[in-house]
């Protein structure tokens, strides 16, 4: 018998709407460039985006069973994170399975083998992210474990961790940080505004960045 959890904590849901509201990117710098999965994992479509509490599954190359089990006790909101050994060379999700999660209201997948039926996840818009596209069919044979830690793009991902995927790719957010994490995002979004503003305003980027010093130090001459 494998026995398999269901059950763990996440994040008040206020707390994942506004973390939602930053791109992957700020996240990633406002955290110390700390969360970031592979960039070998992209959207289906560059319009897709997700952020929810995280429902780990691992499952067998080429077998989606746990993915199936993953889906169906799931919760509203969740994203589905599928550690599968980075395997390009199956089609573990589909439309099929797409509709399913569309029907129990979850928030994505992200995964780090391959999906199929691209064409009809776009127009479903239900985001996914994965590893690889591939047609090739999987087998339904390994079960294994569910709500527990899994590897994933070179980060480990908790149950209940918040991860937020856009075009530019996904970082995960550990769920005792998500508040802190809101807090230095924000702020990182008002700095970035305020060089904006500079710009805009003559200054140049040498300037407002501080870099002559720097430069200077590094021996950096530049005649004009």
């Amino acid at each position: 018998m494998i026995r398999v959890n269901t059950k763990f904590e996440r994040p008040e849901p206020a707390l994942v709407e506004q973390l939602s509201t930053y791109s992957a990117a700020t996240i990633h710098e406002a955290q110390g460039r700390l969360g970031a999965l592979d960039s070998t994992i992209k959207p289906v479509d560059h319009t897709m985006s997700l952020c929810g509490p995280a429902f780990t599954v691992s499952c067998a190359p080429r077998d989606n069973i746990m993915l199936q089990v993953a889906i169906a006790h799931a919760q509203p909101g969740d994203v589905i994170v599928v550690s599968a050994g980075a395997y390009a060379e199956a089609g573990s999700f589909g439309d099929v399975l797409a509709n399913a999660c569309v029907a129990k209201g979850l928030g994505g997948l992200v995964t780090d083998t391959g999906v199929r039926d691209t064409q009809e996840l776009r127009e479903l818009g239900f985001p996914v992210f994965s590893y690889s596209v591939c047609m090739k069919g999987t087998v339904k044979e390994t079960v294994g474990p569910m709500a527990e830690p899994v590897l994933i793009g070179g980060e480990i991902v908790r149950p209940g961790d918040v991860v937020r995927a856009d075009a530019d790719g996904v970082v995960v957010v550990r769920r005792d940080d998500v508040a802190d994490v809101i807090r230095k995002s924000q702020q990182r979004v008002e700095a970035e505004d305020s060089y904006i503003a500079a710009y805009r305003s003559g200054r140049s980027v040498i300037e407002v960045s501080n870099l002559a010093a720097v430069l200077e130090a590094k021996g950096l001459v530049i005649d004009t």
